[in-house]
């Protein structure tokens, strides 16, 4: 396997050092650490290109700021009386975004993992429309974590077979340059544009942020990175030892970023707290012209990681993980506050269009119950719990406060209702599956999902998911039954064939991967990883 796409793919997909001494070495990959050779160097400071020293005269378009949490889940804000630890950690942050403007209430991510979540919200089209099928992870990583990974008599299923001499380099894998960004698109109608925090979405330098259509970035390039460095005297950190993953974050990450591609730094403080402070700085720069930003928290993302501020707060629960958790969810709520109140300061709130959202649901890994309550399943599953999703839009002055729509839609949607707040073009040479939701709700009848053999469609009220591992359709009306408990299928196999038909047809219009799914993996849909295995569990397998 070509050496670049093992030691800078997990270098960059999950950047230090040391899990309960001999663990590291288990799962530390060699000449992965590459600091020999890119060493992550001290804090500097970031300097955002200024912008106009005045404001132009005249109606300027609506700044934009689009803001995505990390694995953030559906009952991890207080909104609708959930939160955190039965409701202990409060967001009153988030929750006023909502309350300020419009609460889509049937909102879905695009995927249940990561990076063709985000491929969605970037390109408005559906990821597999492209080839981005799969979150992508180096051959390693995939073999590494497959060893022994399973839950009960269900095992991980690595597909070494796949793995032939056409299959990219790790840092390839992304978002092709021949797709048309949300970014490029309001660039060209005169926007600065910004982003600051998660990419995960191709490494290599035609497929990072500032060649995708990004002014400037200040990125974390992969899917994750540490919060501060383990020893820090700040860091409250909290393993999971039943997790692989988890075990590979810790042994090779790193506290690092980039700044428009260069040498990686390390952040100044917690990563969450530094993320927020840049983006005010940004936001100030760019206070007098149009801008749009893309601020990608990587919280409440693992390794889990809280400052001993923030830990301080939650003697209440006892949990230690949870505790740390949810103090991770307080400070991003926090930290969000802050950049609110920096808009405010500087007079530029009423004309800013503020998009929330996450990119799927909480992780089953995490060992955290009820995160995405009360809906069934997890990151990495395509029941309502892995893509339902916190979806809220403020604008002063064009949204009402207190707004709430219960039609369909989701990420898809953020290209097009971007574009048609900043007056850009959507492209007209290739099918583009998002809608302008502030227009009104969006016209299609159906809503899509795909990981490997996995498969749903949402048609009106009703939603099929089809799986090959366990071989098997599950089939709900979410009128009557939102939360997926009473499985429909034998009762209508008229309407599991025609939904079965309308998945059919659309896969036709999709593209092969670009790069295999190389893990088949059990994830139990009502326990978390850590929870005992009973027979009689239900589970899919999730492909990646």
């Amino acid at each position: 396997m070509k050496k670049r796409w093992v030691a800078l793919g997990v270098l960059a997909l999950i950047g230090a050092g040391g899990y309960w001494g001999f663990e590291a070495n288990k799962y530390r990959i060699p000449g992965l650490l590459q600091d020999w050779r890119d060493p992550v160097q001290d804090n500097h400071p970031v300097v955002w290109q200024p912008g106009p020293a005045q404001a132009s005269g005249g109606k300027r378009p609506p700044n934009i700021i689009l803001i995505v949490a990390d694995d953030l889940g559906f009952n991890d804000i207080s909104l609708n009386g959930g939160g955190v630890a039965g409701g202990i950690v409060k967001t009153p942050n988030i929750d006023a975004l909502a309350r300020q403007g419009m609460n889509f209430t049937t909102a879905y991510a695009a995927n249940a993992t990561c990076s063709p979540s985000r491929a969605a919200m970037m390109t408005g089209r559906y990821p597999t429309r492209f080839g981005f099928e799969y979150t992508a992870v180096p051959v390693q990583f995939a073999e590494s974590v497959s060893h022994g990974e399973g839950v009960g008599p269900h095992r991980a299923i690595f597909h070494k077979e796949l793995i032939t001499p056409d299959v990219p380099d790790y840092p390839d894998m992304g978002v092709p340059a021949k797709e048309v960004t949300i970014a490029e698109a309001v660039k060209a109608a005169g926007y600065h544009t910004l982003h600051i925090g998660k990419w995960h979405l191709g490494e290599a330098r035609a497929l990072q942020p500032q060649a995708q259509g990004f002014d400037e970035s200040l990125a974390v390039l992969g899917g994750a990175a540490m919060f501060l460095p383990e020893d820090d005297p700040d860091a409250v950190n909290a393993k999971l030892p039943w997790d692989r993953i988890d075990h590979f974050i810790w042994a090779n990450l790193r506290h690092a970023v980039t700044f428009n591609g260069s040498k990686r730094f390390h952040p100044k403080g917690h990563m969450t707290d530094y993320f927020a402070a840049e983006a005010e700085a940004a936001i100030e720069a760019n206070r007098n012209r149009p801008f749009f930003l893309y601020l990608a928290f990587n919280a409440p993302h693992t390794p889990l990681q809280a400052t001993k501020e923030e830990y301080d707060k939650l003697p209440q629960i006892k949990d230690h993980k949870t505790r740390v958790y949810g103090a991770m969810i307080a400070q991003l709520d926090r930290r969000i506050g802050d950049v609110m109140a920096k808009l405010k300061t500087l007079g530029i709130d009423d004309n800013t269009l503020v998009i929330f959202t996450s990119d799927n649901g909480g992780a089953w890994y995490t060992g955290i119950g009820r995160l995405n309550a009360p809906y069934r399943g997890w990151k990495a599953t395509f029941f309502e719990g892995g893509i339902r999703t916190p979806f809220f839009m403020r604008w002063p002055g064009h949204i009402a406060p207190g707004s709430t729509r219960a039609d369909v839609t989701g990420h898809i949607d953020l290209f097009s209702t971007i574009a048609a707040a900043a007056g850009a073009k959507i492209p007209t040479d290739r099918i583009v599956d998002s809608e302008d939701i502030l227009a009104g709700p969006a016209k299609r009848t159906a809503l899509y999902w795909r990981s490997g053999d996995y498969r749903v469609v949402r048609a009106g009220d009703w939603k099929l998911q089809v799986t090959k591992r366990p071989e098997k359709a599950r089939l709900y009306n979410l009128a009557l039954d939102p939360t997926e408990q009473h499985d429909l299928a034998a009762r209508e196999p008229k309407r599991v064939a025609e939904l079965r038909a309308m998945i059919e047809a659309q896969n036709k219009g999709m593209a092969k991967p670009i790069w295999p799914g190389l893990i088949e993996a059990p994830v139990r849909i009502d326990v978390p990883q850590n929870a005992p295995w009973k027979d009689g569990q239900d589970y899919i397998y999730w492909t990646n």
